[in-house]
């Protein structure tokens, strides 16, 4: 038996209900998604009402959530997913534990999971808010997925403000199973999250934000688990709202190995920069490396790192009427 959170308070006067005979063999012997399926078509709630319910009682759930735990997708294993079982379980009238107890030990996670040579775990780079953040997301194939190519455009307006990140990735898993990655962004300051648009075969899965802090992850679904050596394109764009701060660098974090990583900024033809550098910071020295850009015909800039290591890696620039190049900002 899962060992779980501490069970959810019944409200005063309210007994355990006995389950239906359709309902009760399952909640002996499951599986655990059946049973959930059956409870809840039983109760006659759609899982829009279940998931207002549950808001109501304190439990917030992505109806992508219980939709997957009732179809066998995936199964609740974080605290705050075996408390809203437990939740769930008064909700639909079924016996304390009666759901909790099909499913069994927990599977391993990412952090336990052995990472790849010179591979820090995803939730050991990002700071304490993404952390927390990290915890509604699935994070444990992050370093199992080679980064063989990535390319990130950086659009700006007029004002030098972060208007759309476009990003396409060549993926590898390194073991079988590998079936989502995660993104992650970290705005200057607080504001509106941006929108997720994922290109076929991918799919959108867990959105997390964080409007005070700027903080956005989300998951990218593969169509289909992948085999070890596999390779999948992944593709998706950020579309940011309206106003955004004004800003003089855009700056990726690589936790990993990376062959190739390419970031590239295209200006608002109002708003050509000046001069443009590259830089990056490895971690085992914080002098960076800058590199003097030139525009192109299309007002873009771009910069290559190849077959790097962990580091901080960016665009920075400056215009007319702006203040001298500010010092490297820091990483999060």
């Amino acid at each position: 038996m899962h060992p779980g959170p501490p069970a959810a308070a019944r409200p005063a006067g309210q007994r355990p209900t006995v389950p239906s005979p359709q309902i009760a063999p399952l909640l002996r012997s499951g599986p655990f998604h059946e049973a959930l399926r059956a409870a809840i078509s039983a109760s006659g709630l759609s899982l829009e009402r279940i998931q207002d319910r549950l808001r109501r009682m304190g439990m917030e759930i992505s109806l992508a959530s219980l939709s997957s735990w009732q179809s066998g997708r995936y199964r609740p294993e974080r605290p705050r997913s075996l408390e809203a079982l437990r939740a769930l379980e008064l909700l639909l009238a079924v016996p304390d534990g009666g759901l909790l107890s099909l499913l069994g030990p927990p599977r391993p996670r990412g952090r336990w999971l052995p990472a790849g040579r010179g591979r820090r775990a995803l939730e050991d780079v990002w700071p304490r808010n993404a952390k927390h953040a990290l915890g509604d997301v699935e994070t444990r194939w992050d370093a199992h997925l080679t980064r063989i190519s990535t390319h990130s455009r950086i659009e700006l307006d007029a004002f030098s403000r972060v208007s759309r990140k476009w990003t396409r990735q060549l993926l590898r898993a390194d073991r079988d199973g590998p079936d989502r990655k995660v993104t992650l962004y970290q705005a200057d300051g607080p504001g509106a999250p941006p929108e997720i648009h994922v290109s076929p075969p991918c799919r959108p899965g867990a959105v997390v934000t964080r409007s005070d802090s700027g903080l956005f992850a989300a998951e990218l679904l593969f169509e289909r688990p992948l085999a070890q050596g596999e390779t999948i394109i992944v593709e998706y764009t950020l579309e940011f709202p309206s106003p955004r701060p004004h800003t003089t660098f855009v700056e990726a974090t690589l936790h990993v190995p990376m062959r190739e990583y390419v970031l590239q900024a295209r200006f608002d033809p109002a708003a050509l920069p000046t001069s443009c550098h590259s830089y990056r910071v490895n971690e085992e020295s914080t002098f960076p490396t800058d590199r003097l850009l030139r525009l192109d015909a299309a007002g873009s800039v771009h910069a290559v790192a190849l077959e790097t290591g962990p580091c901080r890696f960016g665009i920075r620039w400056t215009h007319d009427e702006s203040p001298p190049l500010p010092s490297l900002p820091r990483t999060p």
